[in-house]
């Protein structure tokens, strides 16, 4: 992927009150042959498992056509002839918003009965032209496309109607949040950290429509996705020590060389790192858990924390999520993988002999297994970009 621009992806959802499952969709996929990534938010009608059938059927077709560059038209009336017919309302009905974009910049907006797509730069929204295309087949049908050069720190917000909804009927917000309300929040979070993250926005967003709710309990689906188009932030993360000791230097002289944020897992590589630099590592009392050792403090290296007992639980975590209560060496390094766009994985080989005991837990993998659970689901889950390389 060129180093000139990264797209971060981030969503947040909270499906409706009472109901199982997400009514809405949402569907992200990485093309690095192409440096392209292609993100959907799609809306089934209704709530519930009934919606949830019509929202994946359209964003996994519409995933289809558009990698494929299929014509939009004839794309969109495929999808409406396929998607089943609600018993109740007598239509089949799905609203979508794509966003397709490569790496250099270009990038194309394709909605569908979805609020319009908000895009900010330079702190300011800004209006993109777009032209409408109907359907003969499908009358009712109005689709939206929007063409646009995206810049490092642009961003592009969407959100299905749960959002600009949130609210309905109450005294103070009669006729919801609405797209504006939206659009004035997004910009005082943008405003006051200019460099959020895309997931901590998204997050942001959700939270803010469900606190409009009568009760705070969700009257709809709730749901955002952020694009946030920037300079790649890198991430390097050293764990284990080498297997042949005469590569030790080498090794600690990655840390002092990388440019960008780095992290040490495991009291031996730190030891190492500590001797071959000349630094002084120290417990970080802040980071006390009952559960997960200390992070420790060293010059130059930005986290440095135990090895495998800590890279379980940050697995743990980026598959069921962080707990935002708790300050601990793992939840630390979480947060840093989720920020952070380009990461590299050094990761020694030689065998710990405390982890073959047999009567430590069964879930204490070895390192490599779980770096590779690690960076897998970094790859898959978040699109993230990843190297691995084994010393």
């Amino acid at each position: 992927m060129n180093d000139s621009l990264f797209i971060e992806i981030g969503t947040h959802q909270c499906q409706k009150d009472g109901e199982d499952c997400f009514g809405d969709t949402v569907f992200s996929k990485k093309i690095p042959e192409e440096q392209r990534i292609i993100s959907i938010l799609s809306d089934g009608l209704g709530s519930g498992v009934k919606a949830n059938i019509l929202s994946s059927m359209t964003t996994r077709m519409a995933m289809k056509f558009v990698e494929s560059n299929m014509e939009l038209l004839r794309s969109s009336e495929i999808m409406m002839d396929a998607l089943p017919i609600c018993q109740v309302r007598k239509i089949s009905y799905a609203t979508f918003s794509i966003v397709d974009s490569e790496l250099g910049g270009k990038t194309r907006i394709i909605e569908m009965d979805n609020p319009p797509h908000m895009f900010i730069r330079d702190f300011k929204p800004l209006t993109v032209k777009c032209r409408e295309i109907s359907s003969p087949k499908w009358k009712d049908r109005t689709i939206s496309v929007s063409q646009l050069t995206t810049q490092p720190e642009d961003r592009i917000i969407m959100v299905s109607d749960g959002v600009t909804q949130a609210g309905l009927g109450n005294k103070k917000y009669p006729l919801g949040w609405g797209r504006q309300g939206c659009l004035d929040f997004i910009l005082k979070e943008i405003r006051k950290n200019p460099y959020i993250s895309a997931h901590d926005l998204a997050r942001a967003v959700v939270h803010e429509a469900l606190d409009k709710e009568v009760e705070h309990k969700a009257g709809d689906d709730i749901s955002c996705v952020v694009l946030y188009f920037r300079k790649p932030r890198k991430l390097l993360i050293l764990t284990g020590p080498p297997f042949d000791e005469d590569k030790d230097h080498e090794f600690a002289e990655l840390v002092a060389n990388y440019d960008g944020k780095t992290v040490i897992c495991g009291g031996t590589t730190a030891n190492i790192v500590e001797r071959e630099l000349c630094l002084k590592c120290e417990i970080d009392k802040t980071s006390f858990d009952d559960k997960i050792p200390m992070a420790s403090i060293m010059e130059g290296v930005d986290l440095v924390t135990e090895g495998i007992l800590t890279l379980t639980e940050v697995y743990r975590m980026l598959k069921e999520g962080i707990d935002k209560n708790k300050n601990n060496a793992a939840v630390r390094l979480t947060k840093m993988l989720l920020d952070s766009d380009k990461i590299d994985f050094v990761v020694g080989t030689k065998i710990n002999i405390a982890h073959q005991d047999p009567n430590l837990p069964m879930e204490l993998e070895i390192r490599r297994n779980i770096v590779k659970k690690i960076f897998r689901l970094l790859q898959s889950q978040y699109l993230k970009e990843i190297s691995v390389r084994y010393i």
